[in-house]
């Protein structure tokens, strides 16, 4: 998830081989997160579903929920993008492919210990959640594999999970035929059993890995010689081409999501039910809409002075590193209320309004900044190659 390339990541903060532009992106993405999870700790008893349903959920909830969905697909792709400039620095795909299948091994054992703990209080809960961070890590054990392939087939294999993917949704196994647990940890969101209860694969991973491959192959846009005015016009043009692809495909209301949208009784009601698509596993509407605004904002990033952008690039400078922090912090903080006595009815601590998980995620995000621009200084002094994974 580093980006290695010749570029600073925030005056006077980080390296001098960070892309200032994909770390600002990766901390933008990791900020929404935070809300998302703001939400899962102090807005449970209002919980979405998937796909939302709107009948029954309120327009500012229903925002909140679906700014977090930039989140998985953004970060995906830039993680491709950073193993192909990791590739770029190290002069070899052995080196980048041994590198991922270490790093997607960490983030496997990481989310099946420290963030199922931190969610469910329990080593050995009777659900193992298998979430974003155990589907990063299997896509890049993918992804170890597959940028072996020259760059066109690369392209073509990533492009085809994408957007074909959604081709395999009638192939449903039970529990009980062969091949379920390979097919619930691939595209069919499932319970696998386990010795003390069940695995439940939230993030189906087939779709995922063809997002990382998509952004390794954007990795010679940030080849040394490339101009960045040409990269800037490369990014918007494939960011526009995914936002055209899904207004296509999406007013076509057939393939492409397996929850067409339907017309309501105004126009914002048509809006929020167009916009309404599915994550789990996510569809290529999903994709394409998420995508295009991402690679129109690294664009845009990189326009910008890095001034503005310093923040930003703290927390993206040191993603795994906040995602771990941010966990436990809400679920210490939540504990401590709950300590004190100061749940509701529900027998859980709530907040009233979706506003207000936006200040409560605003307030984390200051409370989180000193420790984050530590480790960011930190991986910049320090020689420790482990720092890296962080």
């Amino acid at each position: 998830m580093d980006a290695s390339a010749p570029a600073p990541i925030a005056a006077g903060v980080a390296p001098r081989t960070r892309i200032g532009a994909i770390d600002a992106l990766r901390g933008l993405v990791m900020l929404l997160m935070l809300v998302d999870h703001a939400r899962e700790f102090f807005y449970l008893h209002a919980q979405v579903s998937d796909p939302v349903n709107l009948t029954a959920t309120p327009p500012g909830l229903f925002l909140t929920r679906a700014a977090s969905h930039f989140c998985a697909p953004v970060f995906l792709l830039l993680t491709g993008l950073s193993a192909s400039l990791y590739g770029q620095k190290h002069g070899s795909r052995a080196a980048t492919s041994a590198f991922l299948i270490k790093r997607g091994l960490f983030l496997v054992a990481l989310e099946v210990t420290l963030v199922n703990l931190a969610w469910t209080r329990a080593l050995l809960p009777p659900i193992l959640y298998l979430q974003v961070i155990w589907a990063i890590g299997l896509s890049m054990m993918a992804l170890a594999a597959l940028l072996w392939l020259p760059r066109p087939a690369l392209i073509g294999v990533g492009l085809a999970i994408m957007l074909g993917h959604n081709a395999l949704d009638g192939l449903v196994l039970t529990p009980d035929q062969p091949g379920y647990a390979l097919w619930a940890v691939l595209h069919q969101r499932g319970l696998i059993p386990l010795p003390w209860g069940a695995a439940r694969t939230s993030y189906p991973v087939l779709p995922w890995i063809g997002v990382i491959a998509a952004g390794y192959a954007l990795g010679p846009l940030y080849g040394a010689g490339v101009d960045p005015a040409a990269r800037r016009r490369g990014l918007v043009a494939l960011g526009l081409a995914s936002l055209v692809a899904f207004l296509i495909l999406r007013g076509l209301n057939g393939y492409g999501d397996p929850h067409p949208w339907l017309a309501g009784k105004d126009w914002g009601a048509d809006a929020l039910s167009f916009v309404n698509l599915t994550k789990y596993p996510p569809s290529a509407d999903f994709l394409l809409a998420t995508l295009g605004p991402g690679l129109l904002l690294l664009a845009l990033f990189e326009r910008l002075p890095e001034r503005r952008l310093g923040w930003l690039t703290v927390f993206g400078g040191v993603p795994l590193f906040f995602y771990l922090l941010h966990l436990w912090a809400l679920r210490l903080t939540y504990d401590g209320l709950a300590a004190f006595g100061l749940a509701g009815p529900s027998g859980r601590i709530e907040v009233s309004a979706p506003f207000q998980i936006w200040l409560i995620a605003a307030l984390f995000a200051l409370a989180l900044y000193p420790a984050c621009l530590w480790m960011v200084r930190l991986k910049r002094r320090s020689r420790w190659r482990g720092l890296s994974y962080l």
